[in-house]
């Protein structure tokens, strides 16, 4: 029987429970596909915590990427038993059995594993759209990521260094900062050695950041309006540290403007956006260019302890629940 991870009431990690369910019929134009690997992302946990924008009908089970194998196909044009795909869910990937459209399920790049592919297209995907659409990152600019030990901003790091930006990488540890050196950071700065914007300030001349790539939010947010140079972009992916306020005074004095990035929104509003998107990242790993970067891989029995290494501030990079 399969298995999958079950939210049956709002809560923390803990509260979910891992249950089997009887294998669902395919409907024509429906494929099946064995889970080998599904990666845990912040919105996995706020949604089971029922503190996330979407808000799924209870039972529900978590997680929004997974990669696998297809076994069974009912009339899917394009796809074949024994594909190795990533599959794009809106939750559900906690489970080592999926049943999907053509629509969600993408080639898994050659050089990736399935750990690989089920961590690749969340993170790299909001980075991408952070700061291609909606950060227009140019060749020359100085890029600050902060979180740069996780997984959406090593993910940055990767793609602003391919972009031809001068990378400042800003995390909690030196094993952090050390992954996103080897990304392609060109500074780091280390959290607590000393206030990061007086860092910025030192590595650019006082000129600033010209792009803030913020997940955390809290008072990184609130900081980083003190180190941005005339015309600044700061990208707002997420409040893991909580949520900032902008001093709209120092928005007004470098003429800077605050972006908001959901990366998977503005592809339901434009897919075209999703198809350059896709191209690009897919060539980019193809050749070798990017990849994610893989601290935990845990079974899908330790999906709590798994969550709580995000949490928890553990991870660098991505976390993985394996199912073979």
């Amino acid at each position: 029987m399969p298995k999958a991870v079950v939210c049956r009431e709002f809560g923390p990690p803990e509260s979910l429970r891992l249950e089997t369910f009887a294998p669902v019929p395919l409907a024509a134009g429906q494929v099946r596909v064995a889970v080998h690997a599904a990666g845990i992302n912040f919105p996995d946990i706020l949604m089971a915590a029922g503190e996330y924008q979407l808000k799924p009908e209870l039972p529900f089970t978590p997680g929004v990427e997974a990669a696998g194998e297809v076994t069974e196909v009912n009339g899917a044009a394009g796809i074949a038993v024994g594909d190795r795909i990533i599959i794009k869910l809106r939750h559900g990937a906690y489970a080592d059995e999926a049943v999907v459209t053509p629509a969600q399920l993408t080639p898994l790049p050659g050089a990736f594993d399935y750990a690989e592919g089920a961590t690749f297209l969340a993170a790299h995907g909001t980075a991408y759209h952070a700061l291609i659409d909606r950060g227009q990152l140019r060749p020359g600019e100085v890029l600050l990521v902060h979180g740069a030990g996780g997984g959406v901003g090593l993910a940055a790091v990767e793609i602003g260094k391919l972009l031809g930006a001068t990378v400042i990488a800003a995390a909690s540890s030196e094993e952090k900062l050390a992954v996103a050196q080897a990304k392609g950071a060109d500074h780091l700065v280390l959290y607590g050695r000393e206030p990061f914007r007086d860092t910025v300030k030192r590595l650019t001349d006082g000129r600033g950041a010209d792009v803030v790539f913020d997940p955390v939010g809290g008072e990184v947010f609130e900081n980083s309006l003190r180190c941005i140079a005339w015309g600044a972009r700061i990208l707002v992916i997420g409040f893991t540290g909580g949520i900032g306020l902008a001093r709209t005074n120092l928005l007004l004095i470098k003429g800077a403007s605050v972006l908001g990035v959901r990366a998977g929104e503005a592809v339901r509003k434009n897919p075209a956006l999703g198809e350059a998107r896709l191209k690009a990242l897919t060539e980019w790993a193809e050749a070798g260019r990017i990849r994610p970067n893989i601290s935990h891989r845990l079974p899908l029995e330790n999906y709590a302890p798994a969550m709580r290494l995000l949490m928890d501030r553990k991870a660098i990079g991505r976390v993985v629940l394996m199912m073979r």
